[in-house]
């Protein structure tokens, strides 16, 4: 068996024999010697390469620290070109989009605007409501006024006669000559009137006139509108007996008028003695701001209670002053 296993397999510098123990031949493998070293060569840089790419590897070799510097450049160049090629198609495409995103956020803020706008309008509607139903439960209705809210829907244009139009009428139970208050005082009176609207005669107007009394003073007058633009008024008949100084407040005195007693009117500016020198004239600035109104009162009923004099004045005095 030794002499056939020394028959069977040999080595020469020219290649190696393999045996086929079936046939009971050899042949001889064609491998020569520069392929064995191409494939050692093969083998190891394998083995390094995976050495070199193995997972968790922190330290760089030689060898790769200087093909990273030699390639740095050239890295950055392509990483630049490409970059610039990116932009340069996808620009037209972010323009469009860019321009989309614009449009619906301008969309959007007008319509936050709006809703901002419409809440503050709802804040301040809230706080004149408000305003008026103190001044409904409150002021009027210690002083025996039965009242109705309604809303001014319409005014007169002229510059000579000042009317406005309320939202409510017969319907509601209002009627003509009746009183119409504001939280700040005396607004004028009913003139006219229909199933759902009523046209009420400002203070302001010249065919208005309420008699009425300086506060403090007790002092009696008269006062008128003056109309036009100004929309003043005007306390005139005030007896010279009587001193009479800007800042005194001016009420309805109940007499002799359609308006119950006590609702402020306004506050004296000035005066001077009229033409025949018997009176005092004085110039009055309205409580109410008529070029505001929005809500009002309407006084369907009186009930005076028993101390009124002191009730009405004493409790309005905080929208008269």
């Amino acid at each position: 068996m030794g002499a056939v296993a020394r028959d069977l397999t040999g080595v020469r510098a020219a290649g190696i024999y393999v045996c086929s123990m079936a046939e009971g031949v050899c042949e001889v493998a064609n491998f020569s010697g520069k392929k064995i070293i191409l494939a050692a060569i093969l083998l190891v840089a394998v083995f390094m390469l995976m050495r070199a790419t193995a997972f968790g590897r922190v330290g760089v070799t030689p060898l790769e620290g200087a093909l990273r510097d030699a390639l740095s450049p050239v890295q950055q160049v392509t990483t630049r070109v490409g970059q610039g090629m990116r932009n340069f198609f996808t620009a037209p495409f972010s323009l469009v989009e860019a321009a989309r995103q614009e449009k619906r956020l301008s969309r959007e803020i007008k319509d936050l605007q709006g809703q901002l706008r419409q809440a503050g309008e709802y804040r301040l509607e809230s706080q004149r409501l408000q305003k008026l139903l103190d001044f409904k439960e409150n002021t009027a209705g210690s002083a025996g006024f039965q009242t109705t809210a309604a809303a001014v829907v319409g005014r007169d244009p002229g510059n000579w006669f000042s009317t406005i139009t309320l939202n409510k009428g017969t319907a509601d139970g209002l009627k003509a000559d009746m009183t119409v208050l504001a939280p700040e005082g005396l607004v004028g009176r009913i003139i006219a009137v229909s199933p759902h609207t009523a046209q009420v005669l400002l203070l302001t107007d010249p065919r208005s006139a309420v008699s009425s009394l300086l506060q403090d003073t007790r002092a009696p007058g008269l006062v008128e509108g003056t109309g036009g633009a100004t929309g003043g008024l005007r306390m005139k008949n005030i007896p010279t007996d009587t001193p009479v100084h800007a800042g005194q407040v001016v009420v309805s005195s109940g007499t002799g008028s359609l308006f119950p007693k006590g609702v402020p009117i306004g506050q004296v500016t000035g005066s001077n003695r009229d033409p025949t020198g018997l009176f005092y004239d004085a110039t009055v600035r309205p409580f109410v701001d008529f070029n505001r109104l929005e809500e009002v009162l309407v006084v369907t009923s009186v009930q005076q209670p028993a101390n009124t004099g002191q009730k009405i004045s004493g409790n309005w005095s905080q929208f008269g002053r």
